[in-house]
């Protein structure tokens, strides 16, 4: 992975620094909270419902064991004991004292890791496919081209203050793993026809207030173009993008006020004066980033079968947890976070220290963060796994869940966000503990189930086949449900959709009841082989709605009776 060169390192310990004394200056009162606000935003700093919140980068979601030891240390030192991973592949950690958090940047920048950008209007954390590099559908490695996008967006000049945040993903696989649909710029990896790589570029998705699926505004841009085209894309953006209206800042709003055809043109004319120019990426500095991702001294030669006879539990975790690897006699080994009864995404700091120590005994010392809140071990042998097995169930982290409908994804919700309308956590705990039975989750096959406490969407409900959004109704927690979203990924054979709501919200002791009912139209309606999403897709919500509003009036009549 990346290593910080004496630059790198400079730039984030003099961030620090100045941090520290912004800080300083702030808690001696001599800085109001109206002019920290932005400072502390800056570095990633939050003031949240109980506690500030700090939110740290992980770049295209990749760890060293060191780093991972390392947040373990702040988990144990700075905040209660645990942290938490988020779908934007970062982590965060929800009870740190605002007094300590210059230490804590600190001790980040001892081991080349930093919270720059993780909030603000600016470029956020690049994300990617956390199966980069490994993964056998790969037409072109994402990895050291999300790097030179990490550094060329770092404290960028022209767009540290842009009309709000901005998120960009780069796929490099035929399979999108990284949602880039739903992204500002998403960058999917493609092959021309003459065969040179290059990127399909999609501008404008999103979800939020107001969800949408990224407009394609260049079926290919040759990959060596594309800082140079992001550039043009934020420069209009950044002249044209609402500044007046919080609710109308994205870039998808600014797409649909001008129409793709006239976006594009006008990025397409600012390009021209770019292509070729300074930040056309040469061909020393891919051959400079790309030697820090160069494959890992593989065994040759390794048997490459698994021996799954005697062991149903091992064989279950084998078929959900474990995926592919592009060399014989290796595979990457998911480590999920969503044990019931336990908060999605969260792990200990013990954990911690177990999956960094894992990474090093069966793999090279590097693991991942997923967009899914699950992390990933990406280089096991696979005459490994069974003893790797045995310790990841001990230390909970091997349930054999992964794209079922308990490997929710949720946001810390109404527990701790001050933008949240409703509580996520315990919502996914009632419907973790209604599904407990494996074997009748194994059986309804891939549904992606989203949380989200607010219409920020930080638990992507829009895109979950099943999606759960907290509201307020007169100072009460409420949830709204809908299906059929899917963001590009196998789980969904590669759909792109935002889900539909099914109609008026239900209360908090309600929804894990709706979740069955909705399995259950599901169960007599699905065909054979078909995933949830597709058989909404085929048969629309209104089965679904008289499914969960009939059995909903049923059940009021008898209470009144």
């Amino acid at each position: 992975m990346y290593r910080y060169d004496t630059f790198d390192q400079r730039i984030v310990q003099e961030r620090v620094a100045q941090y520290r004394n912004q800080l300083e200056r702030h808690l001696a009162g001599t800085l109001s909270e109206d002019d920290f606000r932005p400072l502390r935003l800056q570095n990633g700093l939050y003031l949240q419902r109980h506690a500030p919140m700090l939110r740290i980068a992980v770049p295209y979601g990749m760890l060293s064991a060191q780093q991972m030891r390392m947040l373990a240390h702040i988990a144990r030192r700075y905040d209660r004991g645990y942290g938490h991973f988020t779908t934007r592949q970062n982590i965060q950690f929800n009870w740190v004292k605002l007094e300590e958090t210059a230490d804590i940047l600190a001790d980040l920048a001892s081991v080349e890791m930093h919270a720059i950008q993780t909030s603000g209007n600016c470029v956020r954390n690049i994300t990617s496919d956390e199966f980069a590099g490994i993964t056998a559908d790969e037409i072109i490695d994402p990895r050291p081209l999300a790097e030179i996008l990490r550094q060329w967006s770092t404290l960028h000049p022209e767009f540290a203050y842009l009309p709000r945040k901005f998120k960009i993903a780069v796929s490099g696989s035929r399979e999108d793993r990284a949602a880039t649909a739903f992204h500002d710029i998403g960058l999917f990896a493609v092959r021309a026809p003459n065969g040179d790589k290059g990127f399909r570029v999609s501008v404008g998705g999103g979800m939020g207030r107001t969800p949408m699926i990224g407009t394609v505004i260049r079926e290919f841009l040759p990959w060596q173009e594309y800082l140079n085209y992001c550039e043009s894309i934020l420069r209009v953006y950044n002249r044209y993008g609402r500044r007046d209206n919080i609710y109308k800042a994205r870039i998808k709003i600014l797409v649909r006020a001008l129409g793709a055809e006239e976006f594009t043109r006008q990025v397409e004319e600012d390009f021209a004066h770019l292509t070729g120019g300074p930040a056309t990426v040469p061909d020393e500095e891919y051959a400079r980033v790309s030697a820090f991702f160069v494959p890992f001294a593989y065994v040759e030669g390794l048997d490459d079968t698994i021996d799954l006879r005697g062991d149903k539990v091992f064989a279950r975790w084998i078929e959900r947890n474990v995926r592919a690897h592009r060399v014989a006699g290796y595979r990457a080994v998911v480590l999920s976070l969503k044990k019931t009864g336990t908060a999605p995404g969260d792990a200990t700091a013990e954990q911690m220290d177990l999956v960094a120590d894992w990474s090093e005994r069966y793999g090279f010392g590097e693991l991942r963060v997923t967009h899914e809140q699950n992390l990933v071990l990406p280089d096991v042998r696979v005459d490994q796994l069974s003893a790797l097995w045995q310790e990841v169930r001990a230390a909970g982290l091997a349930t054999p869940n992964i794209g079922l409908l308990t490997d929710i994804i949720a946001c810390p919700g109404g527990d701790f966000c001050g933008l949240a309308n409703a509580k996520s956590i315990p919502i996914a705990q009632a419907i973790q503990q209604r599904f407990d039975d494996l074997d009748y989750v194994y059986d309804l096959g891939e549904i992606n189930l989203n949380i989200s406490g607010c219409m920020n969407s930080c638990g992507h409900h829009h895109v979950g086949h099943i999606g759960i959004l907290g509201v307020d109704k007169d100072g009460a927690e409420w949830y709204q449900v809908s299906i059929g979203g899917a963001d590009g990924s196998t789980a969904g054979r590669g759909r792109v959709a935002i889900g539909k709501v099914i109609g008026p919200s239900f209360g908090a002791d309600e929804v894990a009841d709706v979740v069955q009912q909705l399995i259950g139209v599901y169960v007599a309606r699905r065909d054979e082989g078909e995933r949830f999403v597709e058989t909404v897709a085929r048969i629309g919500l209104e089965p679904f709605k008289q499914g969960v509003y009939a059995t909903r009036k049923d059940k009021h009549t008898l209470e009144a009776a």
